[in-house]
């Protein structure tokens, strides 16, 4: 399994090109430094929540986009050496100082896959989530999740990955934990699922609904839904 750098941002709607350069010169960098994929993903339905959205993870401004990104790595160590570089390199420090976002304000930590899907076919869209989830419920959130990725891969989705807060850090203006009100026993569950496309997505979900399979045990759910964070991005870069 591959290990996930999950980020969320808040960026000017009107920097969107600017963002997607950023991005994308960034990217031969990270795959210098052993990064095997890095995709940026641009709010596209990205609905207001009751409790918590993706929104007010970030802070975001009325005229900001919310941007859902990942960083995978073959493994922890693999990551773990990438920042170390990152931290050094002079071409990502001149990068750092000329960013068309708000640094403060992006939320980032390191993941740990619990379930990854894959048909091996490319993704075109992507719903993003963010759930706090009891530490002692790991076993029973993935035997949930895993259901439930069995299911999405049969109404057409091509990868789903739950991936399990493993170095989350605290934050000065935002994180993670804050994002979900996460309690002192929860971790933060950052996790995605690939479509073909936008299309294939909203047709998808109707049917996902109906099926008996995905109908929720409110008994015996191993998370707080009402405090899980979710939205659909479409990918600006797929590197």
């Amino acid at each position: 399994m591959t290990y996930v750098e999950g980020f969320v941002a808040a960026v000017p709607a009107a920097n969107k090109e600017a963002y997607r350069k950023h991005a994308t010169d960034a990217a031969p960098l990270f795959k210098q430094f052993g990064a095997t994929r890095m995709v940026e993903a641009w709010g596209d339905d990205v609905p207001e929540g009751k409790v918590t959205d993706f929104k007010g993870a970030v802070k975001a401004k009325d005229d900001e986009t919310v941007v859902f990104s990942w960083i995978e790595y073959p493994d922890k160590a693999t990551r773990d050496a990438a920042n170390e570089k990152i931290r050094s390199d002079p071409k990502m420090k001149e990068m750092g100082a000329s960013m068309p976002f708000d640094g403060q304000r992006m939320i980032f930590g390191g993941f740990s896959p619990i379930v990854e899907e894959a048909s091996g076919a490319k993704g075109g869209y992507v719903d993003g989530y963010l759930v706090p989830v009891p530490a002692g419920n790991q076993q029973a959130y993935r035997e949930m999740a895993q259901k439930a990725a069995d299911v999405f891969k049969e109404y057409g989705a091509t990868r789903v990955v739950e991936a399990w807060g493993d170095d989350v850090p605290d934050g000065k203006v935002t994180d993670y934990k804050d994002a979900v009100k996460a309690k002192g026993d929860e971790k933060v569950v950052y996790s995605w699922v690939e479509w073909p496309s936008k299309q294939a997505r909203d047709e998808a979900w109707p049917k996902i609904m109906e099926d008996e399979r995905m109908k929720p045990d409110h008994a015996n759910m191993p998370f707080d839904g009402q405090r899980m964070i979710y939205g659909g991005f479409s990918p600006i870069l797929d590197a």
